[in-house]
């Protein structure tokens, strides 16, 4: 339907995330979204204050923003399935991929290029969706520490994983996050405060 761009966007709240995982905490992709888009707002600027970058945050913030839109009628693939083989890998991005056309048909027509600028990335977009994914991973590494800190074990295995994928990504500005701004995320209130 014409116009339900925007109530189609408020259903990200109910797309559970961690699906295979005992969660402490739920979290949606409306949630995981505001996380990503922070975290990458803050790998762009530590790229460009810190590590001579020249990148767009604005637009790496809009990039994360909308990164999970799609799964509004996917839902959230779980990880060992997504990339059981590059087969179902190239499947899914195809079906990412129509399911992001069909939310963009949801819009009038004099909004859809502004968003469409927004939601599809464009091939110059390449180093912003590399900060995007290293967001997305942030995410998903806090996600796991903060389930630790509550007492599950479920999800020492994935913080290893999204770790050690960080690590490789070799990008400073994630380096610099994990090293200065991690530790925090395994406080409590009353150590954040004290510090």
């Amino acid at each position: 339907m014409k116009n339900s761009f925007f109530a189609m966007l408020s259903r990200m709240k109910l797309i559970s995330r961690w699906g295979l995982m005992r969660n402490s905490m739920p979290e949606n992709i409306a949630e995981h979204s505001f996380d990503t888009a922070l975290l990458a707002h803050a790998l762009a600027v530590i790229k460009n204050k810190r590590f001579g970058g020249n990148v767009d945050a604005g637009r790496v913030v809009m990039l994360a923003l909308y990164h999970d839109a799609p799964e509004i009628f996917t839902g959230d693939m779980p990880t060992p399935v997504k990339y059981f083989n590059p087969s179902i890998r190239n499947e899914y991005k195809q079906v990412e991929k129509a399911s992001l056309l069909k939310l963009l048909s949801y819009l009038p027509d004099d909004l859809r290029g502004d968003y469409e600028d927004v939601m599809v990335p464009k091939p110059e977009d390449k180093e912003l969706l590399r900060i995007v994914k290293a967001a997305d991973k942030l995410s998903a590494l806090i996600k796991c520490i903060e389930e630790e800190k509550a007492g599950s074990r479920e999800f020492k295995k994935a913080a290893a994983a999204q770790e050690k994928t960080l690590k490789e990504m070799n990008m400073p500005e994630v380096e610099c996050f994990m090293k200065e701004f991690l530790p925090a995320f395994s406080l409590t209130i009353d150590e954040l405060e004290s510090e």
